[in-house]
């Protein structure tokens, strides 16, 4: 916030982006209940600047991903989605866990080692993704994946956000199920599984034309990254 002006009105949007989503989708725990930017602004405060709109709830569930060879796939009765590029990063002195002597803690360079390696194993860049699943356990985490992942410049995911593009019709609609702020936090899992919705064209709120989907882990701590696609032929 102190480098880039970003403000909780701006995470607020996060969260409401992703409860808009949540709200039409039958599966979520916040199923028909969206939230307003006043909603967030008013809800308490867990430890300032992050308001309880902003974390994340408490979730039981569970996610079943089936992967096989692409060739095995093509004669299955689902379209299946290809994994194009699947990385994991970590760097500046992790201390266990945790970055305690992060030079930049504005950034999140373990994601931008992950950011490089999945876009040079698919030979894309981030113009080629049409949705994207990012990590949303808190919502700031989601402005500096943004820019690690090369989808605005760095400190201006604020402005990225301000101007819709994370929202249906947006250059980047995010977290389509309502992400784990607003479908169920299941440590990413449901995300991977909407991201294949994305690429099969069954999601509940489907992205136009899908061919890549970038998903996300856990942020923070050494993180890791997807990229899904339709199935080459």
């Amino acid at each position: 916030m102190y480098e880039t002006g970003a403000t909780t009105e701006d995470f607020g949007r996060v969260a409401v982006a992703a409860r808009q989503f949540a709200a039409t989708n039958p599966n979520a725990w916040f199923y028909e209940q969206p939230i307003t930017l006043d909603d967030h602004q008013n809800s308490r405060w867990i430890c300032e600047p992050l308001r309880l709109l902003d974390c994340c709830q408490e979730s039981d569930g569970g996610v079943a991903l089936v992967i096989t060879s692409a060739e095995r796939a093509k004669k299955l009765n689902h379209k299946p989605a290809l994994i194009k590029g699947a990385a994991q990063g970590a760097c500046d002195d992790p201390q266990m866990m945790t970055h305690f002597y992060r030079q930049d803690i504005t950034r999140l360079s373990e994601v931008g080692l992950v950011a490089k390696q999945l876009y040079r194993q698919a030979g894309l860049t981030p113009d080629d993704i049409q949705t994207a699943v990012i990590y949303d356990h808190f919502t700031p985490f989601v402005l500096p994946q943004l820019e690690e992942f090369g989808f605005c410049d760095k400190g201006t995911a604020k402005d990225f956000i301000r101007d819709g593009q994370i929202t249906m019709g947006g250059r980047l609609p995010i977290n389509t199920h309502g992400g784990q702020i607003g479908e169920a936090y299941i440590h990413g899992m449901n995300g991977i599984a909407e991201a294949v919705r994305q690429v099969r064209g069954s999601a509940v709120n489907q992205v136009d034309q899908v061919n890549n989907v970038l998903v996300s882990a856990g942020t923070g701590v050494p993180t890791s990254g997807l990229i899904l696609g339709a199935c080459l032929t």
